[in-house]
């Protein structure tokens, strides 16, 4: 269940010595793709005047979460992002309840690895559009100039180890 196994592997000495493999992990990542992207073509409601029940549930899916990010962003534009997101989670999480399968968010990798991503990404999204601003974030207003320097590092160390947590939470949880 929880350990990642090599599948396939193949050893190219194309550009230096490449070594290809297909783990576990990386079959189980493109199945559950295939089932998201299944899912919504199946969903597609395109043709029919009635919708389908899949494409109700779909559809209350996506309205939940773009109600969810209005209400907490403000901004749609960060909808596609989060909603894959959640379906991907979703779906990986619920491939895991098929006995003899594989979960990939058991893999701590996955999970640091989609936490780490997000932060970097918010942090560069952070930093274009407050530029300089977005280290004030890490000041907390009314702060003495002596206890800045403490203040700040505190502040980044919360800020990564939030990173971390999320990371732990997902894997742990599962």
């Amino acid at each position: 269940q929880f350990e990642v196994i090599s599948l396939l592997s193949f050893n190219a000495p194309l550009f230096g010595y490449i070594s290809l493999t297909l783990t576990n992990l990386a079959l189980y990542a493109g199945i559950i793709l295939s089932l998201i992207v299944g899912l919504h073509v199946y969903g597609n409601n395109d043709t029919k005047l009635l919708p389908s029940k899949w494409s109700i549930l779909l559809e209350s899916f996506f309205a939940s979460i773009n109600t969810m990010v209005r209400d907490q962003i403000g901004r749609e534009i960060y909808l596609p992002f989060i909603y894959s997101l959640f379906f991907f989670i979703l779906v990986a999480n619920l491939v895991g309840n098929i006995p003899y399968s594989f979960t990939i968010t058991t893999s701590v990798i996955v999970s640091i690895g989609l936490s780490f991503t997000i932060l970097i990404g918010v942090t560069i999204l952070g930093l274009s559009i407050h530029k300089i601003h977005f280290f004030s974030f890490f000041i907390p207003s009314g702060t003495p100039l002596a206890l800045v320097p403490l203040l700040v590092l505190i502040e980044l160390i919360s800020y990564l180890a939030r990173a971390f947590s999320l990371g732990i939470r997902l894997f742990a949880n599962v």
